[in-house]
This record gives structure tokens, C-alpha cells and sequence, in this order.
């Protein structure tokens, strides 16, 4: 499994209605992709910002690199930094659909033994989750925690999920 995830910030007098209609339109294109275990649609404020979760790399490669779809992204937004991180755990929670999605980040301390960090990490079901995901950057020494969630979790920086594809998400296994 590997996370990922571009933001592009968009002018604060940008019209979101462009990327909901973008996404109403377009979002259905990688419903069946090969190797993507699901790719969430997210939007924040002026920001829009899809999280995916590949079960291959090859699958991501095929994405980023050989006409899979983000030449479109190029060609309407630019060249955004993708931000990527190998999959420690995943979880697939009871919940069929994912309006909402938070995002977690946290730097490792400078001390802070990498294994016992990721040996330490758990995910549990609870009311309301769709689904899960934690990685680590081992560039940054970075973890990001990745919720899909049906309702508000009821804390800042959510963001609204617009659509979801997802074609492997049963088939997702982290590291």
C-alpha cells in the first residue's frame, strides 16, 4: 500500500463550484483503475486536495507518469508537489459511504525509534468509519493518518468528500 496526496491551492476568490462540476464529470474515470485501492475526491476551503491509497506502485506509476489521468491535473492546475508514503496499516471500517475525511501529520522526534513508533501503531473501528490508513515518509520521518469518515468527526481542517472511487479497496494490505 502506498498513500498519496496532492493539494492545490487555489486564489481565495476562486469559483469550488469548477472543481465540483470537474469532479461530477470526470470523478468516475477511475472507478475501475488497476492497481488503485481508492482515491478520495476531497475539497477544503479553497483547496482540492485527493487522497488515494494505491495497492500497487505500478498502479501509481501508471497514474502519475503514463496517461493515466494526471496529465489532466498538469494541464489544468500545474505541476503540484505529491507528497506519497509507504503504507504501515490499514483499515476498512463498517461504514458504506465517506462524505468527510481527516488527515493527520506528525514529525517523528529526533529520538524516536522509527520501528517502535510504527510497531506502536493501531487502528480501531468505531462508529461512522469508512475506512483508514497510516504511512510513514521515511524522507521526512513523517506519519499521516488518513480517515474516511460517513459523518463530521466535529474537528478543523475536515475535508468534504466529493466522490470516492474505489476499485480495490477490498484488495488494500499495508507493509
Amino acid at each position: 500500500m502506498i498513500a498519496m496526496q496532492y493539494e492545490i491551492r487555489l486564489p481565495s476568490n476562486y469559483d469550488m463550484d469548477v472543481v465540483r462540476e470537474r469532479v461530477r464529470t470526470r470523478g468516475h474515470a477511475l472507478d475501475r483503475f488497476e492497481g488503485l485501492g481508492f482515491k478520495a475526491y476531497l475539497i477544503r476551503d479553497t483547496t482540492y486536495a485527493p487522497f488515494y491509497v494505491w495497492n500497487t506502485s505500478a498502479g501509481m506509476a501508471n497514474f502519475l507518469y503514463r496517461g493515466g489521468g494526471f496529465q489532466a491535473i498538469l494541464a489544468d492546475f500545474g505541476r503540484p508537489e505529491v507528497r506519497h508514503w509507504p503504507g504501515v496499516a490499514f483499515l476498512r471500517g463498517g461504514a458504506a459511504t465517506a462524505r468527510y475525511a481527516a488527515r493527520t501529520i506528525t514529525r517523528l522526534a529526533p529520538e524516536a525509534n522509527p520501528i517502535d513508533v510504527v510497531a506502536g501503531i493501531e487502528l480501531r473501528e468505531s462508529p461512522g468509519l469508512h475506512s483508514a490508513a497510516v504511512g510513514v515518509d521515511p524522507r521526512t520521518w513523517e506519519v499521516v493518518r488518513f480517515e474516511l469518515r460517513e459523518e463530521h468527526p466535529g474537528e478543523e481542517g475536515v475535508f468534504e468528500v466529493l466522490h470516492l472511487s474505489e476499485p480495490e479497496l477490498a484488495d488494500i494490505t499495508a507493509g
